[in-house]
């Protein structure tokens, strides 16, 4: 392996803190518990971020922790300022950002402004009447002559996205579920009151925001008709897949929202905020959402995330879409998330599971642009399979068995081989930790330097140690069957990226002469054995 040293350019040297940053997604209901009640919590986070800072990443995402009723787990909000006792309180958050801020890790948190929990106290007072302060703070309409919904926009999780409630005698419109109603996001009040939620958090220290569902904030307020999708050889398991998504989503006012964002997020020093994107015109609306110095800092839609496959043609699609150009914004990566099934379980059989979760992690490190851990990625975690009787996940019970569980990847995370449930809980807990999942188990990996644990943490050294691999841009992307070969420049120095994406061995460089800078198992620039990786220093550090 090649110096790795720091490279003397003054660019690179000024870039903020998120730019080729690693961030580490915890899922709160399923990372530790700390009272023995089987759900994650606030305290048991604190107690485990050891382990996280370990592995060299920059920063933590934790998934939402509000106040809630918790039928979609979290995301149904009840309250943007206060803490679900099921994870702790206020004061517990407060101590979470200052010992992750001690480790030197930053804090990003949710914020999901498109709709609320139908029992937030806005919209209690929105539905009481069509005459009082909040009465426009949601998308309420008439019905049809003949009674039916004002439009035929489908809910996200299955059936109208349109809900008949009596006290008004109007439809509310709700993307997902019925009790997650959709917030009237051209409302200036609405606007303001939700920039006065991230400045509530972002005066206790955190350090910025990924935000939920954005490109579903704003409505068409015409209430016009989405047209049918085209046919596809894709199966449709939900009403929502077989129309295009044009009017009840991706308002092209939401850059101005976006903008008002910015303004607020500048006042604070060093903020990170970063879209989630998801939809059709999901490349163009990141784009939008990261244009010009003037909105958010990046963004992330769902090329990895529900591909059935991880080819290196999407891989080179991915990139291509990100070319290195001051106008286009800085995108972030995923391969899994509590949204998503695990990776390992989509991608590759289980005889080949070891070798390709060491290939897959250290392309997210190669890749231009945030790298976005999941909770349990470092051990290779894999999908859980849930029973019927035992699903939480309101997506997976609607469209059982057509869509796999999000349940499934949000099993807890195994601290113990040896201990009841992983040592997650000393109770129940809320989902199986599954045995495959618990012989991985941090204590297994911890002692064993070959294994996946120890592997991540050398990934993302190097990755950190490269200006190339962290902030570089890529020259190049090509690839020929299953090999991939990419290469990234960054201050006078170039890596060249080798991967083997397929289960047999594939020849590539002849020319041994250059220095590896990282290397797989049994992988060398002439020949990669079967998900192998060979990363080569073409010009060293000056």
């Amino acid at each position: 392996m090649s110096r790795l040293d720091q490279t003397n350019d003054k660019s690179i040297a000024a870039l903020p803190w998120w730019r080729g940053a690693s961030i580490y997604q915890i899922y709160p209901r399923s990372f530790m518990d700390s009272n023995g009640d089987g759900i994650g919590d606030l305290p048991g986070i604190t107690q485990k971020l050891d382990h996280v800072a370990s592995l060299g990443v920059d920063a933590i995402w934790v998934s939402p922790f509000f106040t809630s009723p918790m039928k979609d787990f979290g995301y149904d909000v009840a309250d943007y300022c206060g803490v679900d006792p099921i994870f702790g309180t206020l004061e517990d958050f407060d101590a979470l950002i200052e010992r992750a801020h001690a480790l030197d890790l930053k804090v990003l948190i949710d914020q999901v402004y498109s709709h609320t929990s139908d029992e937030h106290p806005w919209f209690t007072e929105s539905r009481s009447s069509k005459h009082n302060d909040k009465a426009d703070w949601y998308v309420w309409a008439d019905a049809k002559p003949d009674g039916s919904p004002p439009t035929n926009w489908q809910s996200v999780f299955g059936g109208p996205s349109w809900t008949w409630d009596a006290r008004r005698g109007q439809y509310y419109l709700h993307n997902f579920l019925s009790s997650q109603p959709q917030i009237n996001g051209h409302n200036p009040d609405v606007q303001n009151a939700l920039l006065d939620v991230a400045r509530f958090w972002l005066d206790r220290g955190v350090d910025g925001f990924r935000i939920d569902a954005l490109n579903f904030m704003m409505h068409d307020p015409q209430l016009r008709d989405n047209p049918p999708a085209p046919a596809t050889n894709k199966q449709k398991t939900r009403p929502f897949d077989f129309q295009l998504r044009i009017h009840n989503q991706s308002h092209p006012d939401i850059p101005d929202f976006i903008a008002r964002i910015r303004d607020v997020t500048d006042q604070y020093d060093a903020i990170f905020t970063v879209a989630e994107v998801g939809g059709d015109e999901a490349e163009a609306e990141m784009k939008a959402f990261t244009a010009d110095g003037t909105h958010l800092n990046s963004a992330y839609g769902f090329n990895f995330l529900y591909a059935d496959a991880l080819t290196p043609g999407l891989i080179c699609a991915a990139q291509a879409e990100w070319p290195d150009q001051a106008d286009i914004g800085w995108p972030s990566w995923a391969f899994e998330n509590h949204d998503a099934p695990r990776a390992l379980s989509r991608w590759c059989a289980p005889g080949h599971r070891a070798a390709f979760a060491r290939m897959k992690m250290l392309l997210l490190a190669s890749l231009r642009g945030n790298a976005i851990l999941y909770y349990g990625e470092e051990l290779g975690l894999t999908q859980v399979d849930i029973p019927f009787d035992q699903l939480h996940d309101p997506e997976a019970i609607a469209n059982w068995p057509l869509t796999l569980s999000r349940d499934g990847a949000r099993t807890p995370m195994p601290w113990s081989a040896d201990a009841n449930h992983g040592g997650f809980t000393e109770g129940e807990p809320w989902l199986p930790v599954g045995a495959l999942n618990q012989s991985a188990a941090v204590d297994q990996q911890e002692s064993d330097q070959t294994s996946l644990l120890n592997y991540t943490r050398a990934v993302l050294a190097l990755r950190n140690a490269t200006p190339a691999l962290r902030h570089g841009s890529v020259q190049r992307c090509k690839h020929e069957g299953d090999l991939l070969e990419m290469t990234r420049e960054a201050g006078g120095q170039k890596v060249r990226c080798l991967f083997n994406m397929g289960p047999h061995e594939v020849e590539a460089d002849p020319d041994d002469s250059r220095a590896i800078l990282f290397a797989t198992d049994g992988s060398s620039p002439s020949k990669l054995g079967p998900y192998g990786a060979v990363l080569i220093e073409e010009t060293p550090c000056a």
